[in-house]
């Protein structure tokens, strides 16, 4: 049975390392708001979509005193072929036994893949990925019915949103990230 967390919550701690070998710890961030993301696995189009956008974002929110944690079920190695070609600015962590995944109450679901599928607006999120360099690109031991989620954290670690997403193109608004981290 998995227990999602809840806004208001002690967001839970950990510590690992990103692609690059360098340290991750949530405890470090304190004093800082901080948007942790589970994505899928590294070659996931969707995924590598949003974090593009996080990039573009990210200048901004670090000024508003915000930083970004990317986690993906993928082997590093896979994350640098990857999502790791986008030489995202904030730590990319690999998690391919799902340890974070489970800490965070992160679910697999064959049920809302197939759902996504079968939204009338995942073509349309498929060909904005497509028109950004990002293609439908199958990654061999992925985990292919992980569900996205994404937690925005304040600076005393307490969970401020939890979103754990309904379809594979479901996320938090950028306007609430946005505030959040004006806020």
């Amino acid at each position: 049975m998995v227990h999602l967390l809840q806004p208001g919550m002690i967001a839970p701690t950990f510590a690992t390392t990103d692609i690059h070998g360098s340290p991750v710890a949530l405890e470090s961030y304190r004093g800082r708001k901080v948007l942790l993301s589970f994505f899928r696995f590294s070659a996931c189009a969707l995924c590598n979509l949003r974090v593009h956008r996080f990039i573009g974002r990210n200048p901004q929110w670090q000024d508003q005193g915000m930083d970004v944690i990317a986690v993906f079920e993928s082997p590093i190695a896979n994350m640098r072929t990857f999502v790791g070609a986008q030489n995202a600015p904030f730590p990319l962590v690999a998690d391919p036994t799902a340890v974070l995944y489970d800490l965070y109450g992160i679910e697999t679901s064959e049920e809302k893949v197939q759902a996504t599928l079968a939204d009338a607006r995942t073509n349309e999120f498929i060909a904005e990925a497509a028109s950004a360099g990002f293609e439908l690109t199958p990654e061999k031991d992925c985990n292919f019915h992980r569900i996205p989620a994404e937690f925005l954290i304040d600076g005393n670690g307490i969970l401020h949103t939890v979103h754990y997403s309904q379809l594979l193109t479901d996320h938090l608004q950028f306007a609430a990230i946005d505030a959040f981290a004006a806020g």
